[in-house]
């Protein structure tokens, strides 16, 4: 990505924190005609010592799955808050609008899972991520039925290879910091995220 350095955080956690947080990403591979190929799915983050694995799994009918296998090499692209800045927050009438926003950019090395324990791993950890009282639902289902929906789906490994992080709010622009985090902290959900943001970094 683009990342102008007023824009790259300091803090490695905060990559972390947006793919908890937001966990609805999309997944960039190649495909065999040399163009991108995404798939928008939710990921699961695991944190190994200092590395950081993402798991996932697609539809079988997917062509994705085909081309991890054939190209192990993609990217995974998280978007947490964002939102419209209009020129209003300047002093001055001489700005231009713009948006901001904070997003994360993981290169991965994709493993495809083929195991049943590995595949019944990964529905667990996003059943708990997102629906922890389905578990029990899950776990009384019969085992056939468990091994034929598994059947139906191409799971795999992603380990992150680099990750950037950007966080834009304006940084460079102190002047705009009074009158956005205002105009943010009144506005939309994602807007109000942002003046969070401003806050717990400093900016307004």
């Amino acid at each position: 990505m683009y990342l102008p350095p007023q824009f790259a955080p300091k803090d490695a956690a905060i990559a972390r924190e947006l793919m908890r947080s937001h966990p609805f990403a999309s997944l960039i591979s190649v495909d065999d005609d040399g163009l991108p190929f995404v798939t928008q799915l939710p990921l699961h983050l695991e944190e190994e010592g200092e590395g950081l694995l993402l798991l996932g799994h697609v539809a079988r009918p997917n062509p994705h799955g085909r081309y991890l296998r054939e190209r192990s090499r993609a990217r995974v692209s998280f978007l947490g808050p964002h939102a419209y800045m209009s020129p209003r927050v300047y002093p001055d009438l001489a700005r231009v609008p713009t948006w901001n926003y904070l997003a994360v950019h993981a290169t991965v090395e994709a493993t495809l899972m083929e195991d049943f324990d590995d595949k019944d791993r990964l529905l667990k950890h996003l059943i708990h991520d997102h629906d922890p009282a389905y578990a029990e639902q899950w776990r009384a289902l019969s085992e056939d039925y468990q091994h034929k929906m598994m059947q139906g789906i191409t799971a795999f490994e992603l380990r992150v290879i680099d990750l950037q992080c950007k966080v834009k709010l304006n940084q460079h622009r102190p002047e705009s910091h009074g009158a956005m985090l205002k105009t943010y902290a009144q506005g939309s959900d994602d807007e109000r995220a942002l003046a969070s943001w401003m806050v717990r970094l400093g900016l307004g």
